[in-house]
């Protein structure tokens, strides 16, 4: 029994079985576009694009990081707190700046679970007051995990002073 490879052409060509078949090709043509719909909108939903594309031209373009002005707008808000004078307020502002320079350091890069694993991984090259950010570091663990901790508004302003060098030198403020 061989099998006629010109007659099952004729038979998948023919008239009666296109006419058959041309709902099937519908409705996989339906089926395509909606998928084609459905990419659309999930990578317009996620930042896949912006994060593939548009930072690193952002970047190039303004000689500057990308979220670097959403960090000078929570940097002005932190200092914003240490003006307000009040021994809570410089408590917070100083957490608030520990927060951001760990968030920071984790989305340049630095691996670790907390501030000073990533802080670890620097040297004093790349962040010229490394040691005095351990120390400030220490000053809001003493904060945070000490209640009575007492802090003034000298020592406040100097602690955030040096995370804002710690921001200068690893040019995320500007």
């Amino acid at each position: 029994m061989t099998i006629d490879i010109d007659a099952i052409i004729l038979f998948l060509l023919s008239p009666e079985i296109q006419q058959n078949l041309l709902w099937v090709k519908f409705g996989f043509l339906l089926f395509s576009l909606i998928l084609l719909i459905v990419i659309v909108i999930l990578i317009m939903r996620t930042h896949y694009l912006q994060w593939l594309f548009v930072q690193d031209f952002w970047e190039f373009l303004t000689f500057r990081p990308f979220g670097a002005k959403r960090i000078t707008k929570i940097w002005n808000r932190i200092t914003n707190r240490l003006s307000a004078g009040t021994e809570s307020e410089s408590k917070m502002a100083i957490i608030e700046a520990d927060d951001l320079l760990d968030a920071s350091l984790k989305r340049m890069g630095f691996a670790g679970q907390t501030l000073e694993e990533k802080l670890g991984k620097l040297t004093s090259a790349t962040v010229g007051n490394l040691n005095d950010v351990y120390a400030a570091h220490k000053v809001r663990n003493n904060i945070v995990h000490n209640p009575d901790f007492r802090l003034n508004q000298d020592e406040a302003r100097t602690v955030l002073e040096t995370y804002q060098r710690a921001f200068n030198s690893l040019q995320i403020l500007t």
